[in-house]
């Protein structure tokens, strides 16, 4: 009976091994997860809250990867999913989704007022400066696409998804490495501001606007994810 169930043991090792050794070890295979929500290559998906990944900053992707495994930001899938992983996977698995670039998915037409959507339009490209709040343009690039290494494009988002970060940001749900700046211009927007801005991103085509590479760039507030000159947040 011992070697019938020795004989057993081996045979059905061998049978994992041989089925193991079927599956490719990549990255491609290691995040299927991700993919199950975001989409092919991280591509986006029509629901609101699962956005793309796809060619966003790989610093950008690694901050936020370490911010739900460290519960700085908030839902509970991602964090169960995350919460044993080490910094260096979670750089792999940035600069993965970072280096990718499939076609973006095309958005609905946004159902918001023209007024909104031009109020939008002003904030985005103008700022705010009675509330020293500036204009999105000047960090997340003229086209919206981002800059490296560490702030994200906002094109292909639908309004609820701008708006839903946006007040996480206000109510401290969503935080970022200290300082955090966009926490101090979210809680400065009030709730017809958020509205706007959300509307007008949302109403913008999806081109295919890259992040910008301008290392040190000084930015108009200092930012705890994006190093600037001398090498101060």
């Amino acid at each position: 009976m011992i070697g019938v169930g020795s004989a057993f043991l081996a045979s059905h090792v061998n049978a994992q091994a041989t089925a193991a050794d079927r599956i490719p070890d990549t990255m491609e295979a290691r995040v299927q997860a991700c993919t199950g929500c975001h989409g092919a290559q991280g591509r986006g998906v029509e629901n609101v809250y699962f956005p793309r990944l796809a060619g966003k900053p790989a610093g950008y992707l690694y901050n936020q990867l370490v911010a739900f495994r460290d519960g700085r930001r908030k839902y509970v899938p991602m964090n169960y999913l995350l919460a044993y992983l080490p910094d260096d996977y979670l750089m792999r698995m940035a600069e993965h989704f970072a280096s990718l670039n499939p076609p973006p998915l095309v958005q609905p037409a946004v159902q918001r007022s023209p007024e909104q959507v031009r109020a939008g339009q002003r904030i985005v490209t103008q700022g705010i400066p009675a509330k020293k709040i500036p204009a999105c343009v000047t960090c997340h690039g003229a086209e919206l696409g981002g800059r490296e290494p560490g702030i994200p494009g906002l094109l292909g988002l639908r309004a609820d998804y701008v708006s839903a970060q946006l007040g996480a940001w206000r109510f401290g749900v969503r935080t970022a490495l200290a300082p955090d700046c966009m926490q101090l211009i979210a809680s400065s927007l009030s709730e017809p501001e958020v509205a706007a801005v959300s509307a007008y991103l949302a109403s913008l085509p999806v081109t295919a606007a890259r992040p910008l590479r301008q290392p040190g760039m000084k930015l108009p507030l200092a930012c705890g994810s994006q190093p600037q000159k001398g090498g101060q947040p």
